[in-house]
């Protein structure tokens, strides 16, 4: 029996577009399957396991990333309406978001310049080049608006796009750990300090925790991100 010719079926497959988007969904699920069999552990984190495994799977098969994102794009585009549904669970604590108003406003101009601010400070006191500094200073906005922003001021947005998956990776993964060290328990207070410190990630592992942590990790998301857009530059200055 003649054996599978592997490397011609695979030079068939990888000229579909369609294969970015499979190696992307089977990633994600065997990194949720994970995430589940550790009991939802902090280390198991989806998003770490699954980026872990497309790198591995594109660097073995040889695969340049212009190909594979010529099927990964689907799920690139379904980032906008999966980000306007956020609004949902946020509708649904709307009484409360009225109450707490003028706290949230304060934690979010505080989360937003600490955010910004501690990660230029650090950085140049350790002495990174200019461009680091400045592609830096966005790490904890999502992706889109941090990668306009460092291009605005002065940074790489390819290497800002790393260090905010990285930020969200570690807040994700850190959270619970932290919040218990602080006696942080209220849910609401623990979500938003999630949204402005670890963007998206942060906010699909809040969802997790529970829909009212999610709500207040997507806000606060949301503000932040449109806050650092403004007011970074302006700070820079």
């Amino acid at each position: 029996m003649r054996p599978l010719p592997i490397p011609e079926i695979w030079v068939y497959l990888s000229a579909s577009p369609l294969l970015g988007l499979t190696i992307t969904l089977f990633a994600y699920q065997f990194a949720f399957w994970v995430f589940r069999r550790s009991g939802q552990s902090t280390w198991a984190n989806p998003v770490l396991i699954s980026v872990s495994t497309v790198t591995f799977v594109l660097w073995v098969t040889n695969t340049p990333y212009p190909r594979y994102f010529e099927g990964a794009q689907f799920v690139h585009f379904l980032l906008g309406p999966a980000t306007v549904a956020l609004a949902i669970p946020l509708h649904a604590h709307w009484k409360r978001l009225r109450r707490m108003t003028i706290p949230l406003l304060v934690a979010l101009l505080a989360g937003s310049v600490t955010a910004a601010l501690s990660a230029v400070f650090i950085a140049k006191a350790l002495g990174a080049t200019p461009a680091s500094v400045y592609s830096l200073a966005p790490k904890s906005v999502t992706t889109p608006i941090a990668m306009g922003v460092a291009e605005q001021i002065g940074g790489i947005p390819s290497l800002t796009a790393v260090l905010v998956i990285l930020t969200g990776i570690v807040g994700a993964i850190g959270f619970p750990s932290l919040f218990r060290i602080l006696r942080i328990r209220d849910q609401a207070t623990q979500g938003f300090a999630v949204g402005v410190a670890a963007h998206g990630i942060g906010t699909a592992r809040a969802f997790l925790v529970s829909e009212e942590m999610g709500a207040f990790s997507a806000l606060a998301m949301g503000l932040n991100g449109m806050l650092t857009a403004v007011l970074l530059p302006l700070l820079l200055r």
